[in-house]
């Protein structure tokens, strides 16, 4: 992999992580136009480890706001008394719970999945998932309002996303909406929930890594990866929390559904 090949992946994984356009749709993609292999550990742990790249983006926009959630969960635990913040925080890892135990269960059925038909069937589900959410939410509710019953809800569709193409801003967008979430706060809690989740996995493929003959020459073109990711990671939800102000989610419903058919003609 030359380091244009490392930085353009990043820069994919950038835009694509927080639009609700599916990033490992958008990878698979990029690597079969770049002439990069998608299924052997290299690929896993290179696309992994410069996922990271947008959580530090999230975690870089949402710093003060994670500052005030992490603070007020501490205190809480030390008082017992419970503010919108700290509630907010103990929602978001109690929505986390229904795709852990589930992805944890079915980890070893994913790979039957990652086929280029696959990878465009599920990409129409993504499209279809985002007018789902559009008909079926009233857009009125926020995060103030959430309950125990929504936050579960949301992670259920989550599940979703673990099915290869399928975004998982699209899922948590979509199950976040159906409860009735405006837009913005919908996106907003479906970031938020990306800060515990990812790190998770990054883990698992630095450890991966390590085993990798090839490992020393991944370096660079991960970190090429993971600063392009970042940057573009940042840029993607900045726009997008700008554009929910005023616009639906019908156009990513479009360029989804558009893709996956095209994906599925040119086969």
């Amino acid at each position: 992999m030359t380091l244009i090949q490392a930085a353009l992946l990043g820069i994919v994984q950038g835009l694509t992580e927080f639009l609700p356009v599916s990033s490992s749709g958008h990878l698979i993609l990029a690597r079969a136009l770049l002439g990069l292999p998608a299924e052997d550990t290299a690929a896993f742990v290179f696309d992994v480890l410069i996922q990271l790249g947008t959580w530090v983006a999230v975690v870089a926009y949402f710093f003060k706001d994670l500052i005030a959630i992490g603070r007020d969960m501490w205190a809480g635990l030390r008082t017992r008394r419970t503010s919108p913040n700290a509630r907010l925080g103990w929602l978001v890892l109690l929505s986390m719970l229904p795709a852990v135990v589930v992805g944890w269960l079915i980890q070893d059925s994913m790979d039957k999945f990652s086929s280029m038909a696959f990878t465009a069937i599920f990409l129409i589900v993504n499209g279809l998932l985002l007018v789902a959410a559009e008909w079926l939410g009233k857009k009125q509710r926020q995060l103030s309002e959430l309950t125990t019953k929504d936050a579960l809800w949301i992670g259920a569709a989550q599940i979703i996303a673990l099915l290869p193409a399928v975004s998982r801003s699209a899922s948590t967008l979509f199950g976040g909406m159906v409860r009735d979430l405006d837009r913005r706060q919908a996106a907003r809690f479906a970031f938020l929930m990306s800060v515990p989740i990812m790190p998770a996995a990054g883990v698992v493929a630095w450890l991966q890594l390590g085993s990798l003959p090839e490992a020393g020459s991944l370096l660079l073109p991960i970190a090429v990866g993971f600063v392009a990711a970042a940057l573009m990671g940042y840029a993607a939800i900045r726009w997008l929390l700008g554009y929910l102000a005023t616009h639906s989610f019908y156009p990513f419903a479009i360029y989804c559904t558009a893709l996956g058919i095209l994906i599925l003609l040119l086969q």
